[in-house]
C-alpha cells in the first residue's frame, strides 16, 4: 500500500505532456485576400494583405495602400478587423468580419461621402 501511494505521488509530480499549440484564432484572418469592390455586375477586385500581431495590431495593405491604425477584435462568435488607409486626400475607414471562410466588410470615406460594402475571398496563389 505504501509503495502504491509513493508511485501515485511520483506520477502527480511529473509534468504533463504539453498539448500541441493551436494557432491563434486571428490566423484565420491573416494572409492574402481578393476584395470584390464592384458596384455593378462587373467584378472589380483589389488585393488585401492582413497580418495581426499578438497584441491585436493589424498591419498590411489594402488597395495597394499601407494599413494604419488597424485592430483585431473577437466577440460573440465573430472575428473582425478594422483599419484605416488613405488616398492622400482623406482617410478610408474599413471593417470586416470573417463569416463562412470569407470576409464581409465595408469601407467608409467621409471625404468622398460614401460607404461601400464588399466581400473578400482568399487570394489564389
Amino acid at each position: 500500500m505504501i509503495v502504491a501511494l509513493v508511485l501515485a505521488a511520483a506520477s502527480l509530480s511529473q509534468p504533463a505532456a504539453a498539448a500541441p499549440a493551436e494557432p491563434p484564432a486571428r490566423a484565420a484572418l491573416e494572409g492574402a485576400w481578393s476584395v470584390d469592390l464592384s458596384t455593378d455586375h462587373a467584378p472589380y477586385r483589389q488585393p488585401m494583405e492582413i497580418a495581426i500581431d499578438a497584441n491585436g495590431v493589424v498591419s498590411g495593405s489594402f488597395y495597394n495602400t499601407p494599413i494604419s491604425s488597424g485592430r483585431y477584435g473577437r466577440n460573440q462568435g465573430r472575428q473582425c478587423i478594422a483599419f484605416v488607409t488613405s488616398d492622400g486626400m482623406g482617410d478610408y475607414q474599413h471593417s470586416a468580419c470573417l463569416e463562412g471562410g470569407r470576409m464581409l466588410g465595408q469601407s467608409w470615406a467621409e471625404h468622398r461621402r460614401f460607404v461601400l460594402p464588399w466581400v473578400a475571398e482568399r487570394a489564389v496563389p
